[in-house]
């Protein structure tokens, strides 16, 4: 028997303890092995991975003999208390790392498989080798479309799902974007446009991944996005939609799992890509989703064959696992509105709603054609006529009432004003923006210190074919770190961010 004792350590993903040195060996037990600890008094038991700790100055924790190390996530699921005496022995390893084994050698995995292994992830009986060993054996031998539905029905069963369909109101609409281009903030342009038709349209959305900002950063200058699953519901009823970030509501959450895994390795598999977004709208109870896939040079992807065939699976897939899945191609090749980072962006979001830009803005164009897809895929409108109507509901103000009123029921906040640093990056001659590279933008306001910094980005003052002369202003840093505002200028003099066209 082993005496707990509470540590203030992050489980990281699954669940951990931390042994003794010296019980580990009479346990014959080694550094990330799995323990069974089990409750001697409720007789509830968790299966742990387990660290081991020699107690020098060193060492991460100090623990006496007879002592068992348990973080909070471990220390609440086994239901103990300081001193509780638990049942410590090893624990097998999950019989799903076989197939795991497989796949990697090149075997198709079959649903009922794919539904254990993302079982046994959500549980946290893999270590985050083997949940890499998942991730690099699906990259390895790519997944088929079957195995993609296998998969992302798998994903959709590990975690909670939100029911918004009803026989009076058998539509309900998503909109997604498969990422990689800064500054395409259409969601909150959007949302409040087909919510304003009458239509529903409850936006779970996530932090930035590869982008600067993501929705919910953006949507974070404005209100809050941390929501709990019942004030989802009492907002969807009362307004016809919300703006949250979905990543507390527990919807899919293996594919949390995944993307810490993927994201460090900067990898992002087309299979994986496919069940993680499709597993998401499912779990959020979405019916019908327009989804948006952009390309061209330095976006995710790159050539119009890739995205084609992206649109077709996405389709295929889609309609398999019961959603209406329709596809559109757009322009990734430079940034999609002119501010980068979450402030600035939901800044352009509000300048646009209050029709303060011109009618020909990027951001809005193209806002207004999802939002009229979508209308049509609803049957508000005829083919071809909706995105006449998403102007009309736009113009008229209609859009940013609703906004307001989503803004408002999630808990508004105050806008921050812009960073505290700023530095205006000016044309060394006149020419023709010929390009804009969307990575060089993504770094420097990653270095800038967003989305953690809300007040961190840049704000564009060119784009593509526009012209400009020397000493004017191509586009402004800002920042409230002054250190990181001057590795931003470091980072310029290295990397080419725009190309203007030869004289």
């Amino acid at each position: 028997m082993l005496k707990v004792k509470k540590i203030l350590l992050d489980d990281g993903p699954g669940l951990s303890a931390i042994l003794n040195e010296s019980n580990a060996k009479e346990l014959e037990i080694y550094p990330k092995d799995r323990i069974k600890i089990t409750n001697e008094k409720t007789k509830k038991s968790i299966i742990c991975k387990v660290e081991i700790t020699n107690n020098s100055k060193k060492d991460f924790c100090s623990l006496k003999k007879g002592e068992i190390g348990m973080p909070s996530d471990s220390f609440e699921k086994l239901q103990v208390k300081e001193n509780d005496k638990v049942k410590v022995t090893p624990a097998k390893k999950p019989s799903s790392l076989t197939y795991i084994k497989n796949k990697f050698q090149g075997k198709a995995l079959q649903e009922k498989e794919f539904k254990e292994i993302i079982s046994d992830i959500v549980k946290g009986a893999y270590s985050d080798i083997e949940t890499t060993y998942f991730v690099l054996a699906c990259a390895a031998h790519p997944l088929s479309d079957k195995e993609v539905v296998g998969l992302t029905k798998a994903m959709v069963a590990s975690g909670k799902e939100l029911r918004f369909q009803t026989k009076k109101n058998p539509i309900i609409l998503d909109k997604h974007c498969i990422g990689g281009v800064p500054g395409n903030r259409t969601t909150p342009l959007i949302i409040p446009i087909i919510a304003a038709a009458g239509l529903t349209i409850p936006k779970t959305s996530s932090r930035s991944i590869t982008s600067p900002s993501g929705t919910a950063d953006t949507m974070e200058v404005l209100c809050n996005v941390d929501l709990h699953i019942k004030d989802l519901y009492k907002i969807v009823k009362e307004h016809n939609a919300c703006i949250i970030w979905g990543g507390a509501l527990e919807l899919s959450p293996a594919d949390d799992i995944i993307i810490n895994v993927e994201h460090p390795l900067e990898l992002d598999f087309e299979g994986q890509m496919i069940a993680s977004i499709l597993s998401k709208k499912k779990s959020a109870g979405s019916t019908h989703i327009l989804l948006d896939i952009p390309y061209g040079k330095g976006a995710k992807v790159e050539k119009k064959q890739h995205a084609r065939r992206l649109q077709k699976r996405f389709e295929t897939i889609g309609k398999k696992i019961g959603l209406t899945v329709k596809t559109m191609l757009s322009d990734g090749s430079q940034p999609v509105g002119k501010s980068i980072g979450p402030l600035y962006e939901a800044k352009e979001v509000l300048e646009i709603l209050e029709n303060k830009v011109e009618k020909k803005h990027d951001q809005r164009q193209k806002a207004l054609e999802m939002a009229g897809i979508m209308l049509e895929m609803a049957g508000q409108t005829k083919k071809g006529k909706g995105k006449e109507k998403a102007e009309k509901i736009l113009s008229s103000g209609a859009a940013l009432q609703k906004l307001q009123e989503i803004i408002k029921a999630q808990g508004e906040k105050k806008i921050p004003k812009n960073g505290k640093y700023s530095y205006e990056v000016k044309a060394e001659r006149k020419g023709t923006i010929k390009s804009i590279n969307n990575k060089h933008i993504s770094d420097l306001a990653f270095i800038l210190g967003a989305p953690k910094d809300k007040a961190a980005g840049l704000i564009l003052n060119k784009k593509v074919d526009e012209k400009t002369t020397a000493d004017e202003t191509l586009f402004t840093l800002y920042s409230n770190s002054k250190l990181k505002l001057d590795y931003a200028k470091i980072f310029l003099k290295n990397n080419t961010v725009y190309e203007l066209s030869k004289q």
